[in-house]
Order: structure tokens, then sequence, then C-alpha cells
């Protein structure tokens, strides 16, 4: 799976741009810049504007995001099966590893009110798998951001890609409107405020502050190689923006530059980690 946000005091990478990390102390790896999530350009360029934003397509240079049937029903422990395939239906089994993973997967509900990132193992086969349960039935979302490693002998990196498919819940099922827009979430405590707006088509920054009984967060852990992950979705069509995280100390606040790919509503996801457990936020912002 596959622009800023800062925090000083979870946050680290659904796709915006956030801020500068530095380690939290002995015996904790170092914090270091990620690298651009799949389907993310690091910097604009002339044809970003005209490009496909990440996640709406389910085939992209030859790579394909192939889910196995599955019978997940809402409320109940399930498992999501599925593979990388390339161009010749061969799964793919050599990645190149992002924010410490091979692959990252996100599952959205299409109304966008039920976030889940996983973290699925891969099989000697390339087939990969994860444990889930949703707590609601409907259409749901499935991203893949990765990285396939090059073939053997060849140079550089390989392209980072986000692909998308659909993936039905059952149960009863009644759609929820987007929420709406807000600048401060409260999650387990935490109080999270928003500063800034992705912007259409250029870079805008994002800042994000953590705080809890109204004390600053300056002890946040790192969370996949950085002190926050973002994800922002498109309301209507789930697409990725671009969204990279800036490093930055250990909160309270955490930065990333956040370009949008169209104006409109969007979703935003922020993954922070702190005494051990990963928490998210969650916003409704316009960009305009």
């Amino acid at each position: 799976m596959h622009t800023g946000v800062k925090i000083t005091a979870f946050a680290a990478a659904l796709a915006a741009t956030f801020g500068t990390a530095y380690g939290v102390g002995k015996g904790v790896d170092p914090v270091v810049a990620p690298a651009a999530h799949g389907g993310h350009a690091a910097a604009p360029d002339a044809g970003a504007a005209a490009s496909v934003p990440g996640g709406l397509q389910v085939s992209e240079a030859g790579y394909t995001l192939a889910l196995e049937p599955s019978a997940l029903t809402a409320g109940a422990p399930g498992e999501l099966r599925f593979a990388i395939t390339d161009a010749h239906g061969r799964k793919v089994t050599a990645y190149e590893r992002e924010h410490g993973k091979e692959l990252h997967l996100i599952l959205a509900s299409r109304d966008l009110t039920v976030y889940r990132h996983l973290h699925p193992v891969r099989g000697a086969d390339g087939t990969w798998s994860a444990p889930v349960e949703l707590p609601k039935a409907g259409d749901y979302r499935a991203f893949a951001d990765f990285t396939p490693a090059p073939p053997v002998g060849g140079k550089g990196r390989g392209k980072s890609l986000t692909l998308g498919a659909d993936l039905a819940v059952a149960g009863a099922y009644r759609p929820a409107a987007l929420p709406a827009p807000s600048r401060v979430a409260e999650v387990d405590g935490y109080r999270v405020e928003l500063s800034g707006t992705p912007a259409p088509g250029r870079p805008g920054e994002l800042t994000l502050r953590v705080t809890r009984g109204g004390t600053p967060v300056t002890d946040l852990q790192p969370y996949l190689g950085a002190y926050g992950h973002l994800v922002a979705l498109r309301a209507g069509d789930l697409a990725y923006l671009h969204v990279h995280p800036h490093e930055g100390p250990a909160g309270p606040e955490v930065s990333f530059t956040a370009t949008a790919p169209s104006s409109g509503a969007y979703r935003l996801f922020l993954d922070f980690r702190h005494e051990g457990k990963v928490r998210t936020a969650a916003f409704t912002v316009h960009a305009h």
C-alpha cells in the first residue's frame, strides 16, 4: 500500500504528507523519514494531476490484487486471504520493506465509518492472510500498499503501488452518512487536534497535536518507523491522497504534507502509538 503533519509531544502511513521524527531514547529504534507510499509521488510533477489516484485500480503496472473468496460476516471473527500477482498470473513473493513491512493492508467501509490497518502474514507461496472482525455489514474497499522487489539482477527499487479491490461483508446493512467535518477527535482519553487542510493539486501541510487530560503527549512511540501514520481517503470513490510523513520529535505534534487529487470531502485516519497501544483518530475535511 501505499503530503505534512507534525507530532511534537499514533500517527505514522490511509494518503497526505506529515513532520520530523527523532529517536525516543535508548533501546528504541531511531525514527527515520519514511519513504513515500505506493501510489504517491514524493513530490508533485507535471504529470501528477493527470495520473490516477492510488487505490482506484485493482491492477496497475502488471500487478493485480487478487482477493480470495471470503465469507466475512459482521461482528464475527474471519480471515481475509489475498495475493499480489504479476503479469503472468504468478504470486509475488519478493517485496521491498516499507515502514518495517513488506505490505500494508487497509480496510475501509464505503461510508468511511469503519477503518482497519491490518498486518497480514505472507505464506511461502505468496498468499497473504490476516484475521479480521468488522463491526458492521456492507461494502468495503481493501487497499494493498507495497513495492515489489526488482527482478534478480535488476537495479534500483520497484514502483510503489496502492491497489484496491471491493469486499462485501454479510449482515443487515444500513449505510451511514459521512461524519460531519471536525478538527478534533477524541479516542481513549486522548485529544487530537488537526490544523491545515489538504489542497487540490498542490502540497499543503497538516499538523496533528496529541494531548491527554490537557497535557501534551511528548513521548509518542514509533509505529511503522515514524511517530504517526496517516491514511486519507476521498469520499465517494475512496481514492488515496498523496500523504507523506515528515521527520519530527516524539510529540505533541506530528506533521505531514498532503496533496489532494481534487476538491471535495476526505476522511483522514491517523494512527499513533503511546504506552504500547496503537490508536486511531479520524477526521472529515474538505479540500478546496
